[in-house]
């Protein structure tokens, strides 16, 4: 089926998917959004020493846009109390050691992502609807976590907390502005869903 992914078949097993232009057009311009939030790559003077590189500090606060608050959350919070004040001191220590190569991690996931669309689409048949797109081993394991960033920082822009914040959305009539996203966002779960279906033994 367009739009879903199911088994590849064959020896390595692994997911595949058959995307039309709009699709891929969808999934590139999202994936690209994305980076443009997490920001560039931090560059190292030439002349840097590689050992101080490595252990280099990141931020200690949490981002002030709530999209990226939620895909770089505080570590050290109790969901029904909150983070008290030795609970924020945790988390910013937490975050100065390991945001930096978060972003790195997001970031490689969605570059890897743009190349397998772009791929596809240069691979499409002549006169093809669709463009075929198999993912085996660790390039579906890419895409799990690039589609749930997708879906977590859509659903920060939608103000989603829950299941029942979800099915509201169902309500919207189509000239809400909020209606291409939501349909973006429901989407992406049945990509997600079908891909994590298909790759379970």
């Amino acid at each position: 089926m367009s739009g879903y992914f199911e088994p590849a078949g064959g020896r390595d097993g692994g997911a595949r998917v058959v995307l039309d232009e709009v699709e891929i057009s969808i999934l590139r311009s999202l994936a690209v959004q994305l980076l443009e939030l997490i920001g560039p790559e931090e560059t190292v003077a030439e002349d840097a020493d590689p050992l101080a590189a490595l252990f280099a500090e990141g931020p200690t606060e949490p981002p002030t846009d709530p999209a990226l608050a939620r895909l770089f959350p505080d570590a050290y919070v109790d969901p029904e109390r909150g983070a008290g004040p030795e609970g924020r001191t945790r988390s910013a220590e937490f975050r100065r050691f390991t945001e930096s190569d978060l972003r790195a991690q997001k970031r490689e996931r969605l570059l890897a992502m743009v190349r397998d669309l772009d791929g596809a689409a240069a691979r499409r048949p002549p006169g093809a609807e669709g463009a075929p797109l198999t993912l085996a081993g660790p390039a579906a394991e890419t895409w799990l976590g690039g589609l749930n960033d997708l879906r977590l920082v859509i659903a920060a822009r939608l103000d989603i907390e829950d299941e029942s914040t979800t099915e509201k959305l169902f309500e919207l009539p189509d000239e809400d502005p909020r209606k291409p996203m939501v349909m973006a966002f429901l989407w992406l779960g049945g990509l997600q869903e079908s891909l994590v279906a298909t790759l379970l033994p």
